[in-house]
């Protein structure tokens, strides 16, 4: 009797053990879950928000098919792992819908080359400095899993990239256009200077850099006849102040 008494204990205690492991089991691949639909949707959040601020720039639907596709998997990962999450259905059907809408856009060749104009206002060109880079990386992210392809990564982070540097030079261009109304004329000079170094280097040469090269040196040499100009006209002022100043050290006294 003691005997099996023993025995009783010994499996009611493993039995326990054996319980507790299955539910830590359950517990951890429950936290897991949750844990991976929490970072899918972070890539839905981040991907939504890169749609809304890239409304700025010039529409282009292979973009948009690519941005749409990475939320729509990452909505697939959700209902694959956590079919029970609320709403996920309905997310898929509707990101997959989006995703064709951009597809049939981007077979229709709507995505031509459109003249980016930037704003005036310097908080708005930030912000859309920011998402340029943010697409671009997202773009290299997607390149790198296998989503895109590679000459669809080329070539739009070859036209993310163009239109970065546009924003950079155009900025500093503006700069140097309002120190020069203002008559800074050492401040317009290193403005456009800069400019000139940012386009060259870039590579490689587009008819973007070399039709601005070509404006700002333009603008560059005003400014720099100009302050040879001004500094003329200081040093003939300065040798007739000193003239005067000598007529005046020798003229005759007058007698009083």
């Amino acid at each position: 009797m003691i005997g099996i008494i023993i025995g009783l204990i010994i499996f009611l205690i493993l039995g326990v053990v054996a319980v507790n492991a299955v539910q830590q089991h359950k517990e951890k691949l429950a936290q897991d879950k949750k844990a991976l639909a929490s970072k899918q949707k972070a890539i839905i959040d981040e991907t939504e928000n890169l749609i809304l601020n890239s409304s700025a720039l010039p529409q282009n639907p292979v973009i948009s098919t690519i941005l749409n596709s990475r939320s729509l998997n990452a909505a697939k990962e959700i209902q694959r792992t956590m079919p029970e999450y609320k709403g996920i259905s309905k997310r898929v059907n509707e990101l997959a819908e989006r995703v064709s809408s951009s597809k049939k856009m981007q077979a229709s060749g709507q995505s031509k080359e459109e003249n980016f104009h930037l704003p005036s206002n310097e908080k708005e060109l930030v912000v859309i400095l920011q998402c340029i880079k943010k697409l671009r990386a997202v773009l290299r992210s997607e390149h790198s899993k296998g989503a895109v392809e590679a000459q669809t990564f080329t070539i739009e982070n070859q036209r993310l990239e163009t239109m970065q540097l546009k924003i950079n030079v155009e900025s500093i261009v503006r700069r140097g256009d309002k120190a020069y109304s203002n008559e800074m004329l050492g401040s317009a000079r290193q403005y456009y200077e800069k400019a000139i170094h940012t386009l060259n280097n870039h590579t490689p040469p587009s008819e973007y850099i070399t039709r601005k090269l070509a404006e700002v040196g333009a603008q560059l040499e005003e400014i720099t006849d100009a302050l040879q100009n001004t500094n003329a006209r200081d040093a003939a002022q300065r040798a007739k102040d000193d003239e005067d100043d000598l007529d005046k050290m020798f003229e005759p006294k007058k007698k009083w």
